[in-house]
């Protein structure tokens, strides 16, 4: 249940964030904005690192295979196109592709025990779950 709560409050304060930074955005470039964002991020990392953990900053580095310390480049295209999507489309449009996309990766990337995660068998139930899920981005969407 606390998996629930966590990936819930996950899912509000994506969006939260997404409006903030847009708004950010109108004020300076994308990029300053998108700068800004990961070096906040950073700082509270870092404070948090310093209260609550003290384990040795370098251990990230023992990662095997390295292309997972991409995550952190990847942030920042994620940041870029979150803003960008959210001017474009609006906060709830935007949301609701940004989630429709996330589930439909995660999945896919469960089907193919890809990046070193469990492979799943392919279930017909998660796959008519998600159809119905785009049918309602769909839905939302019409004007």
């Amino acid at each position: 249940m606390f998996g629930w709560i966590i990936a819930l409050l996950s899912g509000a304060l994506m969006s939260v964030q997404g409006v903030f930074n847009t708004q950010v955005t109108k004020s300076s470039t994308i990029w300053i904005a998108s700068a800004f964002v990961q070096f906040t991020a950073l700082l509270v990392c870092l404070a948090a690192w310093a209260a609550t953990d003290r384990s040795s900053l370098l251990s990230v580095f023992q990662v095997k295979p390295k292309y997972m310390l991409l995550g952190g480049a990847i942030g920042a295209f994620i940041t870029y196109t979150v803003i960008k999507s959210m001017d474009m489309l609006g906060p709830a449009k935007a949301a609701m592709l940004i989630v429709i996309s996330q589930l439909t990766v995660a999945y896919v990337i469960e089907l193919l025990g890809a990046f070193g995660v469990e492979k799943q068998p392919l279930s017909i139930r998660k796959a008519v779950g998600m159809a119905v899920a785009m049918i309602g981005v769909v839905m939302f969407k019409w004007e």
